[in-house]
């Protein structure tokens, strides 16, 4: 049988038809304005030039906006010069607003906590500055970065970005051999690491994980600098190792920063897993800096004078490098940053730091909402989230009834929603609404942002039609694009630019509304071709989250001799109806009951063939939810690699307690 287009398939979209536009209040005060879309609709580069301009202090001025002529490698911004730690700290003091907060800290353990300002940050990258290059490090020698959710992570990605060397943050829930592999690649010459942080109530070693990963014969790191947060003991190489407290402690309180091209490279991350060779994207400084900082300002609507700003991601994604550091501190927002897990030390964590801070704009994931939901509204309700005035959703398509419960009980039913499609390929935020502008869906990333071309295309690359489906390219280059993976131009062109002659293919399956709107519907690894029909796992999912006792859903393809592939979900439950299904037995007929409303909903093709009822998903600590793991229990094969998960032990519950389904 061979493999529909993507029009074909990929057109079942779940059919949403609620908007809800800004309010006029809103819309006066926001800063992205329509008339963005004209002028980049009209002059697309000499639009960014000004965003360039506007955004971003240039020690020298550009002479070119764009070089695509060596493409797909790009040059943005030719000829300029800047340093990035500058436009993100130094200017903010020069300019009068050094007692700002940079940073409301909140550490795990409750009363742990730290506000920075930028004469303080100031300072202290700086010193952070003085005590690498005392190390050795200068212009173009790579720095690994292994930290917790700590002030010092910003500090020292900071401090390489004004020595013009680039950092590689690596996660902090990364296991030892994947640190090496890091290391190893981008040849670092220094890591930046912790005794531990802290993980719900608890110390959480990092030392033990970098003294395994250098214990290599090829090991390219000279000296290892380590914060002191929790105290726990810590083995040690003399010559190698470094107290941060004493290096830092003991550095000048002054440094010259210099300015670097354009295209000097900012930093490495790496997108692959724990197994094969890691995949590090690089991005430069001009670009990336630009469309980081006018994306946080119009996107997430930040006014740095007045609004108190918290992106919950970590610092080792692309999240937390764009819209933790780079984005809001080259703003001079004031802005949260908090160690631990939204449990810790009771479910109303993240509503009570809300609260205290009067944190005005939320920037979390699809994954923490869900989460939220099956824990139930009367949780934040015990809470004052008056503050919030712009909420935003990034890391995976959010289904439309989790936007409808962010809106209505975090959101006070007021606030726009803004759901933002990136990669770490394309640095910054590309598809998303504008909150002063846009009537938002539930469940859609609506339109490109002023200055990105977006398409949806079918196998031969033509753009589909609206209310149809197909792969998300990108059709014109932008400033913040990755501009190749370290040390192998090669895979660059075969991975993003091979698939449609001249465009960037990002991966990603999507579908326009009947409107034109994009829905971002996941990888297109995630499509499942189910008797000739594909259908995407996203949909389905969304389907089953909209019954009103689940909270969570993860869909996988499992081989089937009849079907090719047949659906097979594992759900999650609200808390209410757990106990529900515990008083009354009815858990054989609330599986009917959900294979049924995922018929309605989308059509008798989607009922899965099983649903199994799960007290939890297997998720990485970024909270992305792995599929892989979940095939294996679909298909009866020995569950692979757990290594990576928050919990590895969920795969055991979910082995152990599953409820089958199916007709």
């Amino acid at each position: 049988m061979s493999d529909p287009a993507p029009t074909e398939g990929l057109s079942t979209l779940l059919h949403e038809q609620r908007t809800f536009p800004p309010s006029a209040e809103f819309t006066a005060q926001a800063n992205g304005q329509a008339e963005l879309f004209e002028q980049a609709e009209a002059d697309r580069l000499g639009f960014w030039a000004d965003q360039a301009r506007r955004y971003v202090q240039w020690e020298q001025d550009f002479s070119e906006v764009l070089d695509w002529s060596d493409a797909p490698f790009a040059k943005w911004f030719v000829g300029g010069t800047l340093n990035a730690c500058v436009n993100a700290v130094d200017r903010h003091v020069e300019a009068g607003n050094g007692d700002r907060v940079a940073i409301h800290w909140v550490g795990e353990p409750e009363g742990d906590t730290r506000d920075i300002t930028y004469a303080e940050l100031h300072q202290e990258v700086q010193k952070a500055a003085n005590a690498l290059a005392d190390l050795g490090v200068g212009k173009g020698d790579t720095v690994a970065i292994y930290l917790p959710m700590i002030p010092e992570a910003a500090i020292a990605m900071l401090a390489c970005a004004r020595l013009g060397a680039p950092h590689s943050v690596v996660f902090g829930g990364f296991s030892a051999e994947a640190l090496h592999s890091r290391i190893d690649d981008a040849g670092s010459k220094v890591v930046i690491t912790s005794d531990g942080g802290y993980r719900r109530g608890k110390p959480s070693a990092l030392k033990p994980a970098v003294d395994a990963a250098l214990n290599h014969d090829d090991n390219p790191v000279e000296h290892v600098l380590v914060v002191q947060r929790t105290g726990q003991d810590v083995d040690w190489t003399e010559g190698r190792d470094v107290w941060w407290h004493d290096a830092v402690g003991q550095a000048a309180d002054t440094h010259e920063a210099e300015a670097f091209d354009a295209e000097h490279p900012l930093f490495i991350l790496y997108t692959s897993g724990t197994t094969g060779k890691p995949k590090g994207i690089m991005h430069t400084t001009g670009g990336y800096l630009v469309q980081t900082a006018f994306t946080n300002h119009v996107v997430h609507d930040v006014h740095p004078d007045s609004d108190v700003y918290w992106c919950t991601a970590d610092i080792g994604w692309v999240t937390g490098h764009s819209y933790i550091v780079y984005g809001p501190m080259t703003l001079g927002a004031t802005q949260v940053m908090y160690e631990g897990t939204p449990d810790t030390p009771h479910q109303g964590r993240f509503w009570e730091i809300v609260q205290d801070l009067k944190v005005t704009v939320l920037y979390t994931a699809p994954t923490a909402i869900r989460t939220f939901m099956k824990w139930g509204s009367d949780i934040p309700e015990k809470f004052d989230l008056s503050s919030l005035r712009v909420l935003g959703s990034v890391g995976e398509p959010i289904n439309p009834e989790a936007w409808m419960w962010y809106r209505e009980n975090i959101g006070g039913d007021s606030a726009p929603i803004v759901d933002t499609w990136w990669q770490t390929e394309t640095g910054a935020i590309m598809i998303s609404p504008l909150p002063g502008v846009t009537a938002a869906r539930p469940g859609s990333a609506m339109r490109p942002i002023p200055g990105i071309s977006a398409q949806v295309v079918d196998d031969m690359g033509e753009p589909v039609g609206n209310d149809s489906g197909g792969y998300l390219v990108l059709t014109e280059p932008w400033p913040s694009m990755l501009r190749g993976i370290w040390g192998d131009p090669q895979r660059y062109k075969d991975t993003y630019w091979s698939r449609f002659d001249g465009v960037y293919f990002a991966g990603d399956g999507a579908k326009l509304d009947e409107d034109g709107n994009i829905w971002v519907v996941g990888r297109v690894d995630d499509v499942m071709n189910v008797s000739g029909h594909r259908m995407s796992t996203s949909e389905i999912e969304s389907a089953l989250v909209s019954h009103p006792k689940v909270a969570e859903a993860a869909v996988v393809g499992a081989a089937d001799d009849t079907t090719g592939q047949a659906i097979c979900a594992f759900v999650i439950l609200r808390e209410d109806a757990v106990q529900e299904a515990d008083e009354e037995g009815e858990g054989q007929d609330l599986v009917a009951e959900l294979r049924n409303h995922v018929a309605k909903e989308i059509g008798p093709i989607a009922k899965p063939r099983q649903i199994m009822i799960v007290p939890e998903l297997p998720k990485t600590r970024s909270g992305k939810i792995m599929r892989r793991l979940l095939k294996d229990v679909a298909e009866n094969r020995t569950v692979g690699d757990v290594t990576t998960l928050a919990d590895s032990s969920v795969m055991d519950l979910i082995t152990q307690g599953l409820q089958g389904g199916g007709d």
